[in-house]
């Protein structure tokens, strides 16, 4: 609000509209203009008040200046008080309105004084009529303009200015609840956070205090490992022998089960940290539990002078009513304390979880490479998503670590009360039960770490799977790795059994203890059961139940709760980057350490970097950018870097906004930049220009557009030195051209600026200052070019060798896979189309989208097997039977104290009940025991089959959903998901039917006790049915409005991980820590109000609950003449247990009905359209195709029926060995044809044939294993180098290595320690993009078949090695039909024919040298790529 910016930002359109869509004034203008308005008119009328005042003005006056005195101390407090922060100083105004209000107000008190002394009766009726009149226009202008600053108010959040009446009750939601009952909920209807619920806020207080306790923590740390070296080396020593083999088995070890078994990480860190950053919360929270578990035992208290009340016949009724009102007083004053325990439990368990969220995203952003590498992608987000989400979890429970047992020792001591010393039999029995629940415990453990492990390693292959789809249907490897998934997760679901049996068994022993409790203590005492004592202690066993059925679920949450802790503590406390390698000093660049490399580079510089494939080009560029491991030596930079890598980065954003990169838009140099990057020519085929919006990973950009997308963000950015790591490998001759010209060249328009430049052409050497050879990590030669031509050492002899070669390498097209001039609009409809789609889900739905369908549960039903979900049902409808029966019982066993008064109880009496009562109590348990592992096999038979089917029907869907899906949609259903299905909906299905039974056996009970209850059920029903549709209509569009907003989340996550090295370079990681900030706040807004909603509704139910109570109690007052106090007992004591049940049956209800989602959702791609079938009946030949002869007959094809024809009518015959070049430029449909060979689009019409077998009747992968395709990006995938070349095992490893012998691989592989064996990290990340690309011309090699397909194969490799394939694949594939489609010219020009294409037809076809000859499109190519006809002839 600064005021010195005032007259700017008045002219500017944004002061006076903010684009929402609500109309709506910025704060600024709120709080300045909408003031100073009225208080203008009232100075303006300042004379005529001078003349008239009424007296009886004086005392508002007195107000409404001490109200803006107030107004001005509040300000100062807050700036200046004990507890200000100084970062964050209230602006001007916040002053200088106050001041003018006091002004105003001591303005109208002189005028009253002046006013008094002013005499005459029709003088004072004039003048006051007057200033009644500027008055009233300057409240109506005061109201008026307060109107904006109130909707303010309103959006901003209601609770802040809500009544301690509504707090207490929350009444605040209630326009919330109405609304979302009315319409659907959109992210524009949630209300701001408070400010301390906000990331930023949390984020900076955790950090604050994480910092001092992570650096004590690495100190203990230190001193352990110095304990343990001496400790070691003095062992090694005594054992030299030992010691060598257990550091080589410790290398075998995987990172996941060495962090586990050993802590070799600093710990103990982050609970006191999370304890220190919410003490307060906590100590209030901890404040209402203690609270409310007093008044939980006030309760059994006045029914045992309620049932002493209907004993005695002679006392008052007026007693009988108080203790009725007071168990409903009683009652809800423990739902208001226990709701906002909750409430603040529950805000915790966010706040903690935020907090955790924006600390990993933040030490992403800073952590070294090394910890990197121990951490996959999906794994970082595991730690955002599933360990965040278990803090969450645990958090909101956590108070009853000591509350369960708090309740059990009170529930004693007034056991003890009720029936002396016998209690202690009892209690023997549950010291017993102690240590079986601590071994459960230890043992759940070990079983939630080995299920994480699982985890992790199915969604790291899943992860994987789904990024390199392409290549999978390509190589018909989709039963291979679908056998690999489906036996990991067939481990996972092991582990989740055995820790399903677990839980069951700690259930059985908290519910069976309090039946052996009772009936050991019944034993032990020979005295008459009374009511009194049978009901009173019946209601302090309900309470024991509890915290006894809480503590095994609480364990276990806290056993998988420590599990994330360790995880989080690693990654937290992993290293940072080294933010000291490069330093920042006027001389300059003075480098650096690749084994031993020394380099300075002059400012304004251009240095070339070439060198063979995995010569440590592109670790040059790491080490600039700081990203790599220093051993010695530094690196001094001068100014700010940009950075274009290897392989483009893009976000998902509009194309501007990926140019921009968070720089304020400039349109002159915008247009500037897109002119020199060739971008103008694609920005008229995108549908939006440069505000397209593009897919995640640049889907719908090819691989060439993504490159100048990624060249254009760097040299928008304006910085003073550009490291490019080989931008030109991804566009042909004449962009490259274009680009080094316009761009990078002497001329360009980076030409003052220093540039170091990783090259694999030789055209553009010449015009460079200085060439740096790498050879092996090392600098071999460093000079200009005239120098090194001179010198005769190895570049020279490298130019030799290719320098004829470059001079004829020309390149057909600029981008990868624009497959037609449509395709990029193709893509982009897709896109939008599927924004859209979900955009009416989540924005515009009706009502009837929000009700689960019935068929839903049903399908999960079905999933779990018919018989089971029955047995499940009856059983639990069996132990409901036997705990109403049991309390039947006691109530007519307290009968035996009238029938036997003054007279013997004799034991064979008090055995029989003793021992029906026990045999009922220990039914109860098994029966629950029984339904719990029925449920936990019918559940893991269900997870087992939907996961299944979900895998099966991903696996053959076509490749355009994979297109135009975007992959953190997929995995969302492989991860939270399926989690949903294994843990959350069996824990909710079971809740549910249990709280139901319990709601029906209650009701049952008070009804059969006191008929008059039935009058009340009906009026309560509906009461509970209508707060209920209110709460789940809102609850239910809260929660998928929480899904909606977490996966944008884990999308940016994923994102800023891949670009990571980006964002470093360029120094945004406060830009993007924002970012992240905004997006978890988003989400926080409908999480806060879920929370809150679900406290809304069970202060309402509790409400209706302790409405039971009182009606219970008033009827048995009412009927106290006609009933006995035994069955008064058993009907309060049910009622008293009825408040909990029902606020727990609706939640659970709601939880149900959300999880179910997930079983909708996975439906829902289970469902998807799949491509033709695998294997058919018609099966080709054995040996088919022996020949290799392809033929197009009149083959049209479109990527989908709505849109255009992608191909149109080829026809044409491929002779049997002959080697065709495919050219064209964008768009011309190169890869579309071979993507119709193997059947990734289908036929519109035409026909291919391969040896006269039509492709469209044989199953797709009899076709895909016959064909052989070396692709242009190479993608592997985490595994040993043996599984990448073969995963179904069919050769042996003498075939291996005879093609890695082939593909120049054979000495690499053989030094590595493992050989075969070796481990592929994710991605191939651990091998350089030439080694990846030789490692597919291996799998091409070894597959052998007679037809080869070259998809621009050689693109991202050096001349070296790109002359190694070229020369393999004549060799080798010299009897088989060989389609190449060309990226560099040269490489076609010995092709038998040429086939040139343009907007999917064929325009020529023929001999290179005809071609030429005709001087057509092909010689037009040809000569922009200096290729001529006596050049070839030469070749």
């Amino acid at each position: 609000y600064a005021e010195k910016k005032m007259i700017n930002v008045l002219v500017s359109e944004s002061f006076w509209f903010q684009k929402r869509p609500d109309p709506d004034l910025p704060l600024c203008v709120e709080q300045t203009v909408l003031v100073w308005i009225p208080l203008c008119f009232l100075w303006l009328c300042a004379p005529w008040h001078l003349l008239a005042l009424c007296q009886s003005a004086n005392l508002v006056v007195s107000l409404l200046f001490l109200t803006a005195i107030a107004h001005l101390g509040v300000t100062l407090g807050e700036d200046f008080g004990p507890n200000s922060d100084q970062s964050s100083i209230n602006a001007g105004v916040y002053y200088a309105n106050p001041v003018l209000f006091a002004v105003t107000w001591v303005n109208r008190a002189t005028f009253i004084f002046i006013y008094l002394n002013l005499k005459g009766y029709v003088f004072y009726v004039v003048m006051c009529l007057l200033y009644s009149a500027s008055l009233f226009l300057f409240w109506l202008l005061l109201v008026v303009c307060d109107i904006f600053p109130f909707q303010t108010l309103l959006r901003e959040n209601p609770e802040a200015g809500a009544p301690f009446l509504s707090r207490i009750t929350f009444n605040w939601l209630n326009s919330m609840v109405l609304k979302g009952y009315k319409q659907p909920l959109v992210q524009e209807d949630m209300w701001d956070l408070n400010e301390s619920d906000s990331t930023a806020f949390i984020n900076e207080r955790f950090q604050h205090f994480m910092k001092p306790e992570l650096d004590a923590a690495r100190v203990r740390f230190q001193n352990k490992m110095k304990k343990k070296s001496a400790k070691t080396r003095d062992s090694a020593q005594e054992d030299p022998q030992q010691s060598g083999l257990s550091s080589g088995l410790g290398k075998g070890v995987s990172q996941d089960v060495l962090m586990m078994e050993e802590e070799n990480y600093p710990s103990s860190w982050l609970i006191t940290t999370i304890y220190k950053t919410f003490k307060r919360i906590l100590i209030e929270s901890v404040c209402f539990k203690l609270l409310e578990d007093v008044l939980t035992f006030v309760s059994p208290q006045l029914l045992k002078l309620m049932i002493s009340f209907t004993q005695d016949k002679s006392r008052y009724a007026w007693e009988g009513y108080l203790y009725a009102v007071l168990l409903m007083v009683v009652a809800l004053l423990q739902s208001l304390t226990l709701q906002q325990y909750f409430q603040r439990c529950h805000v915790l368990g966010m706040k903690v979880r935020t907090a955790l969220m924006a600390a990993v995203y933040k030490k992403a952003l800073v952590v070294s490479n090394d910890t990197r590498k121990e951490s996959t992608v999906g794994e970082m987000v595991n730690l955002m998503s599933a360990d965040a989400q278990r803090f969450n979890d645990v958090t909101t429970s956590i108070h009853l670590l000591w509350s369960c047992p708090l309740q059990i020792i009170i529930s004693i001591v007034f056991l003890w009360l009720e029936l002396g010393p016998s209690v202690l039999a009892g209690v023997g029995v549950m010291v017993l039960i102690i240590p079986t629940n601590a071994l459960i415990a230890t043992k759940a453990r070990k079983l939630q770490i080995e299920n994480m492990k699982f985890k992790d390693k199915r969604m790291k292959i899943m992860n994987e799977i789904l990024n390199g789809i392409k290549i999978l249907k390509l190589y018909a490897w989709e039963p291979s790795f679908q056998k690999h998934v489906e036996d990991i997760r067939g481990e996972e679901l092991k582990v989740m059994k055995k820790f399903a049996y677990l839980h069951s068994f700690s259930i059985l022993t908290s519910c069976c203890i309090p039946a052996l409790v009772s009936s050991v203590r019944d034993v032990s005492n020979d005295n008459v059961l009374t009511a009194e004592k049978a009901f009173t202690s019946i209601s302090l066993f309900n309470i024991l139940r509890a915290p006894l059925a809480m503590l095994p679920m609480l364990i276990a949450s806290v056993v998988q709760t420590a599990v994330s802790k360790k995880r989080l503590e690693k990654f937290l406390a992993g290293e940072d980057i080294d933010s000291d390698i490069v330093r920042q000093d006027p001389s300059f660049i003075q480098l650096l350490c690749v084994s031993s490399v020394n380099l300075d580079i002059e400012p304004g510089q251009l240095v070339a970097v070439v060198g063979a494939v995995g010569s440590g080009k592109s670790s040059l560029m790491s080490a600039l950018l700081g990203e790599m491991h220093s051993t010695k030596g530094f690196i001094n930079i001068m100014g700010s870097l940009a950075f274009v890598p290897q392989q483009a980065w893009i976000q998902n954003a509009t194309l501007k906004d990926n140019i921009l990169f968070g720089s304020p838009h400039e349109e002159e140099n915008f247009k500037k930049v897109i002119q020199a990057c060739a971008l103008a020519p694609d920005l008229e085929l995108l549908p939006g220009g440069d505000l397209t919006e593009i897919g995640e990973k640049g889907i719908n950009l090819s691989g060439g557009q993504k490159q100048r997308v990624s060249l254009a963000r760097a040299v928008y950015s304006q910085a003073d030195i550009y490291l490019l790591d080989d931008p030109l490998s991804a566009v042909d001759s004449h962009v490259g051209k274009h680009l080094f010209e316009n761009v990078i060249g002497p001329n360009g328009i980076l030409k003052n600026k220093t540039r170091i430049l990783v090259t694999h052409g030789i055209s553009f050497l010449p015009y460079v200052d200085k060439i740096v050879v790498l050879e092996n990590g090392v600098i071999s030669e460093v000079g200009s070019y005239e120098n090194l031509r001179a010198s005769g050492g190895a570049f020279s002899k490298f130019l030799d060798t290719y320098a004829k070669e470059q001079s004829n390498q020309g390149n057909s097209e600029t981008v990868k896979t624009s497959e037609n001039a449509d395709e990029p609009q193709k893509g982009q409809k897709l896109i939008e189309k599927e924004t859209m789609e979900t955009g009416q889900v989540t924005k515009l739905p009706s009502p009837a989208d929000f009700q689960v369908k019935l068929g839903v549960f049903l399908q999960y039903l079905r999933a779990m097997g018919w018989g089971y979900s029955a047995m499940v049902f009856l059983i639990y409808f069996i132990q409901t039977a036997a705990f109403t029966g049991q309390n039947l019982w006691l109530s007519d066993w307290t009968g035996d104290s009238v029938e036997y008064y003054n007279m013997t109880y004799p034991s064979w009496k008090r055995d029989t009940r003793v021992g029906v009562f026990g045999a009922l109590g220990v039914a109860q348990g098994l029966f629950v025991f029984l339904g719990t592992l029925l449920l936990a096999n019918a559940s893991i038979n269900a997870s087992r089959i939907l996961y299944s089917r979900l895998l099966n029907n991903i696996l053959r869907v076509p490749m355009v959903f994979f297109d135009t899906t975007p992959i953190g949609r997929v995995i969302n259903r492989f991860a939270k998901d399926i989690f949903t299905i294994d843990e959350a909906i069996p824990a909710s299905l079971r809740s549910c039917l249990l709280c139901l039974m319990s709601v029906l056996g209650t009701v049952f009970v008070i009804c059969l006790v006191t008929p008059f209850f039935a009058i009340v059920i009906i009026p309560l029903a509906l009461i509970y049915f209508f707060v209920q549709r209110f709460y789940i209509a809102t609850s239910r569009q809260l929660r998928r409005l929480d899904s909606v907003s977490r996966s944008p989340i884990y999308s940016h996550f994923g994102e800023t991980v891949s670009g990571l090295s980006v964002i470093r370079a360029y120094k945004h990681q406060d830009r993007f820590l924002k970012h992240n900030e905004v997006t978890i706040d988003e989400n926080l807004k409908s999480i806060y109000l879920r929370i809150v909603s679900d406290r809304w509704l069970a202060i309402r139910l509790e409400f209706v609950g302790n409405l039971v109570v009182f009606f219970a109690a008033l009827f048995a007052v009412i009927s106290r003449d006609s009933i006995d106090s035994n069955v008064v007992g058993l009907s309060v004591s049910y009622a008293l247990n009825v408040t909990q049940t029902l606020n727990w049956l609706v939640m659970t209800t709601s939880a149900l009905e959300t999880n179910i989602v997930a079983v909708e959702r996975v439906n829902e791609y289970t469902q998807l359209k799949n491509e033709a079938d695998w294997v058919t009946d018609t099966r080709p030949p054995q040996m088919w195709p022996e020949a290799g002869r392809v033929q197009f007959e009149n083959f049209k094809v479109r990527y989908r029926p709505e849109l255009d024809l992608v191909l149109h009518g080829i026809t044409c015959d491929i002779d049997s060995t002959e080697k065709i070049g495919i050219v064209g430029r964008t768009g011309a449909g190169k890869s579309s044809l071979t993507n119709c060979l193997f059947r990734i689009i289908e036929a519109a019409e035409g026909c291919i044939r391969i040896d006269d077998v039509d492709i469209s009747t044989i199953g797709l992968h009899d076709l895909r294993n016959r064909l052989t395709i070396i692709p242009q990006d190479p993608v592997l995938f985490s595994g040993s180098l043996r599984m990448n070349l073969d995963p179904f095992d069919k050769f042996s490893d003498e075939e291996i290595w005879r093609v890695l012998e082939l593909s120049h691989l054979q000495s690499y592989v053989s030094g590595l320690q493992e050989g075969l064996q070796h481990k592929v990290a994710e991605g191939g990340e651990n091998l350089s993009v030439g080694q990846r690309q030789l490692l597919c011309l291996a799998r091409a090699l070894l597959r052998k078949s007679r037809i080869l397909i070259l998809d621009e194969a050689t693109a991202a490799v050096d001349l070296e090695t790109d002359n190694l394939i070229q020369n393999t694949i004549h060799k080798e594939f010299s009897d088989c039909t060989v389609l190449t489609i060309a990226h560099r010219l040269h490489s076609i020009m010995d092709s038998s024919r040429v086939m040139v294409l343009d907007a999917g037809k064929i325009l020529e076809f023929d001999s290179p040298s005809n071609l030429l000859e005709k001087e057509g499109h092909f010689y037009a190519m040809a000569k922009d790529a200096g290729i001529t006809l006596e050049s070839n002839t030469h070749l």
